[in-house]
């Protein structure tokens, strides 16, 4: 049995720039090799879906754990952290609209 060669022969410089070349030329006018052209597979790319009903449950434990966080939070805090979200929001327009 005759023996792998350990590596592939190396492919002369000029080879791979036409062979490159080529590629261009095929991607670019739609053609291959033979001058006919390219039939094209449907191929429709894949969608990243979610389970509607794990979306709603999710959405619903969320809107419930954050009006029961905020339940719990005395008043004079509640508006604390309102009011820097309103300095926030308006900073953020304000230096979006100047700059």
């Amino acid at each position: 049995m005759p023996k792998r060669q350990s590596r592939k022969p190396e492919r002369d410089e000029n080879q791979a720039a036409f062979a490159a070349k080529q590629r261009v030329i095929e991607l670019t006018e739609g053609n291959d090799a033979t001058g006919e052209p390219e039939k094209r597979a449907a191929v429709f790319p894949m969608l990243k879906r979610k389970n509607p009903a794990a979306v709603a449950l999710g959405r619903r434990g969320g809107l419930q754990r954050a009006k029961g966080g905020i339940e719990k939070i005395d008043p004079a805090r509640r508006r604390a952290i309102a009011s820097a979200a309103a300095r926030a929001r308006w900073a953020k327009k304000y230096q979006t609209d100047h700059d």
